[in-house]
């Protein structure tokens, strides 16, 4: 691990957990002013499903522009970016309508987040060693899930003593400390030779990506359809349905779900340390086997709102299950990724990871959207929702062993 923590490397890891902290704090934050201030989960639902889109979108752009720009240069203008944002934010709060506010700044800081993923990603093989690679990628989600730890206990604690405005200039202050640290970084990086500008650049270059994917990497195809199955069916129900389940449901403090986001945080960290700690034993073919658990844990979220269940131990039950989730979920996706990585060329990581996040992602926005309403038609029995959720995702995890197989099959080819 000594040969994975270079210079570089090392302060990419300490950039990103800063980073990292600040984004989380604010994602906790903002839904949860947004949920507070209207007490509508259709509202929130709908809110966060148009936060999401510009990410998709842009996580195109985002692609694009890693490969073709110096991916430090990338992280260090965005986190700039995104710091004047939230600053802008907090002067505008109170002082314009509060939905399309909050709507537009989401959808900013979404969109940032959809460029400023693919260069992360794909800086990563070019500053870890090939056999490094999947511990490199572990300690990243490390990173990120730590980062998810801390932000909303954090973020819980300060929001339900002081509101928002503490928050908002604590994040500023690690975007800036981010953006100021990542310019001492190198990150290898040629200039492409086309003489393509980036809008130029973006048909061609997504057009390789997806020739690349059909022709050489069809096995692809069906991997990212059944993320974004996941994505619509398991991940947008998590999104919308902790807060409104902990906050209006339970009717727990922010502190509370601060606890509970938090414990999501934890299991991701823990999935990040077993899947850097075990790199090459975990059997991508077993991929299938992971998303069943994910799929039973929406059973035991729906067993925490029950009516015969007591509020403390369905927070209790809900808590612990969103900690399992996300370990298991952390595991599976640093060996899906290493896999990724591993059977793409150099040349092409970043388009390649920004298709993988757009396509896999374009129909989580659609399934906030449409839990958001849900939870409120069946406010009274919002159990259906999670053991509807649970059925539909135990089919697609099912579905996923023959492809999980072959998808290995080839990686180890490589």
């Amino acid at each position: 691990m000594n040969k994975l923590f270079k210079r570089d490397f090392t302060m990419v890891v300490i950039g990103q957990i800063i980073s990292l902290f600040g984004n989380a704090i604010l994602r906790f934050a903002l839904p949860l002013y947004l949920l507070r201030e209207t007490d509508s989960s259709s509202l929130f639902g709908a809110v966060t499903a148009c936060a999401f889109i510009p990410m998709v979108i842009f996580s195109l752009f985002g692609g694009v522009i890693a490969d073709r720009k110096n991916k430090r240069n990338i992280m260090v203008a965005l986190d700039f970016t995104t710091a004047a944002v939230v600053l802008g934010f907090s002067f505008a709060l109170g002082n314009v309508s509060l939905v399309p506010l909050m709507i537009a700044v989401l959808m900013i800081l979404y969109g940032i987040s959809g460029i400023y993923q693919p260069a992360v990603q794909a800086s990563i093989p070019l500053i870890a060693e090939r056999q490094f690679l999947m511990q490199g990628n572990a300690v990243i989600n490390m990173v990120s899930t730590l980062a998810g730890l801390l932000g909303p206990i954090i973020g819980g604690v300060l929001f339900g003593a002081f509101g928002i405005m503490p928050i908002l200039y604590i994040s500023v202050g690690c975007f800036v400390f981010s953006a100021v640290m990542e310019i001492f970084i190198h990150i290898p990086f040629t200039k492409n030779a086309d003489g393509k500008s980036i809008l130029g650049a973006v048909g061609s270059d997504l057009s390789d990506s997806f020739r690349f994917i059909k022709v050489d990497k069809p096995i692809f195809i069906p991997v990212l359809g059944i993320l974004a199955l996941f994505n619509l069916i398991l991940s947008a129900m998590l999104i919308v349905g902790i807060p409104v389940i902990v906050v209006q449901i339970l009717g727990m403090s922010d502190t509370a779900l601060g606890i509970t986001q938090g414990a999501m945080g934890l299991g991701g960290l823990a999935g990040g340390m077993i899947a850097g700690a075990v790199a090459g034993k975990i059997r991508l073919k077993n991929g299938y086997v992971f998303l069943i658990i994910c799929s039973l844990a929406a059973v035991f979220m729906g067993i925490s709102v029950l009516e015969t269940v007591p509020k403390n131990i369905g927070f209790i039950i809900i808590t612990a299950v969103s900690f399992g989730v996300m370990c298991v979920s952390t595991m599976f996706s640093v060996s899906l990724l290493t896999a990724v990585q591993q059977q793409t060329p150099p040349h092409l990581l970043g388009k390649i990871m920004a298709v993988c996040i757009a396509v896999s992602g374009c129909s989580q926005p659609v399934g906030q959207a449409v839990y958001g309403v849900l939870f409120d038609v069946f406010a009274d029995k919002p159990y259906w929702v999670m053991i509807g959720a649970a059925i539909l995702a135990m089919a697609v995890s099912l579905y996923s062993k023959k492809v999980f197989a072959v998808l290995e099959k080839e990686s180890a080819m490589k």
